[in-house]
């Protein structure tokens, strides 16, 4: 299913765990990360996804997904460049309807905590829970594919 994404992301400051509703376990990969386009083979608890992502423009973003099965992005996943992403995503119903996806990395970006919002519009209100800290959107480095490049424990004594 193809769609604009529009999100926010932010660093986690506190303990978000009380409210969760679920989480699952996703293991990443890229096909190809070159500016403007990216491609993704996911692997999201026992499914599979493939996903195509265009440029930025703004908070939003072309964003194409489609379901495989999980033995095929297993395949592809050893096609991918250099480095993997290793994640729990836990979800956070908010009380305004929006739900938070709190990204917690293991690996190479263990001790990095995300949590992305998705918005309908760039201007979209919602609520802030009290553990989410410094916004991140315009900041490269926590995109999933330079973490692939460039894992959080080469550079997070610099940013912090």
């Amino acid at each position: 299913m193809a769609f604009l994404e529009i999100e926010r992301k932010f660093l986690v400051a506190g303990d978000f765990r009380r409210e969760v509703s679920g989480a699952s376990r996703i293991v990443q990969g890229f096909l190809n990360t070159a500016p403007g386009r990216t491609v993704r083979v996911r692997i999201r608890g026992d499914r599979g996804y493939l996903t195509v992502k265009g440029p930025s423009r703004g908070l939003s973003r072309f964003e194409w997904e489609k379901e495989i099965p999980a033995a095929e992005a297993e395949q592809l996943l050893t096609l991918c460049e250099p480095g993997v992403i290793d994640k729990t995503r836990h979800l956070v119903p908010a009380a305004d309807g929006h739900v938070w996806e709190v990204d917690e990395f293991h690996g190479d970006n263990e001790g990095l905590t995300v949590a992305e919002i998705e918005l309908s519009t760039e201007d979209e209100p919602f609520m802030r829970p009290a553990w989410l800290g410094a916004e991140v959107s315009d900041d490269h480095r926590y995109c999933n594919s330079s973490l692939t490049k460039h894992p959080y424990k080469e550079w997070k004594q610099i940013s912090i």
